[in-house]
Order: C-alpha cells, then structure tokens, then sequence
C-alpha cells in the first residue's frame, strides 16, 4: 500500500509542475556551470582623456586605472602605439581579480601639432584580448 500512495503523490499535478521545475532548473544550473569559463575581464573608467589645449614641446602624462573584474588573473601582455611620440608604461605583475593597476601614457609634443587624437592598444588574456585606450587635445604652434 504505501508504494500505491507513493506514485499517487507524483500523479498530482501540482506536485508533478514542481518537480519538473525543479528539474529543469538542475539541468540549467548545470549546463551553466560546465560551460562558465574563469576569465580576466578589464573595466576602464575613463579610457578616453582629453588632454585639453597645449604649447608645442610639452609632455602630457596620463594615467588610466585598469581594474580586472573577472575570476582570474589579468596579465598585460603588450602595448602598442602609432608614434615614437607616445610611451606607455604598466606593471607586469598580475592584477588579481577586483584588483586595479594604472598604465603610464606620455604623450610628447615636441614633433606634432594642431589637432592630435591618438589610440594605444592594450594586449592581455582579457576576454575580447585587445583594449583601447585613446586621448586627444590641442597642441599650439610655437610663435617665433
């Protein structure tokens, strides 16, 4: 008698839609886990800086704060620029996760002019792989 009551249980509908829920919500839980892949994820505040207006030759010095928001590690592999004008500096050591690290940009003047928009690109094992980091300002002609 008491497997006849057992079955009437998982014959009652209400019961039944739970359980089918309860299932469904296992089997996502699951297929969500095995394909969560850990990775490094960057977030930039301001990744776009305006230097404002300068006199040819000055050295303008930014810094932009990374911070990784992922579940591993961060490692800034390389960085790249369109200019000799333009230098870039950073740590090389990991930047754990909801940690933060600032890349050094100085932008030269001394061999441009007028309008200046430039972009450096930022390569590590964040999960698109390139980051762009871009400024732009004024620089004045020198008056003889």
């Amino acid at each position: 008698m008491e497997k006849v009551s057992e079955l009437k249980i998982f014959k009652n509908p209400a019961i039944c839609g739970i359980f089918n829920l309860t299932q469904v919500f296992f089997i996502l839980l699951v297929f969500a886990s095995s394909n969560y892949k850990a990775q490094a994820i960057i977030k930039i505040d301001d990744a776009k800086k305006n230097f404002g207006i300068v006199n040819k030759g000055e050295v303008i010095d930014m810094n932009f704060t990374i911070t990784n928001i992922g579940t591993e590690p961060l490692i800034i592999q390389k960085t790249e620029v369109t200019c000799s004008c333009t230098s870039v500096t950073f740590d090389e050591k990991p930047v754990l996760p909801g940690q933060n690290t600032v890349i050094n940009v100085k932008f030269d003047t001394k061999t441009v002019y007028d309008r200046q928009d430039r972009i450096v690109k930022v390569f590590s094992n964040n999960k698109t792989g390139e980051t762009k980091l871009r400024f732009k300002g004024f620089v004045k002609r020198k008056s003889n």
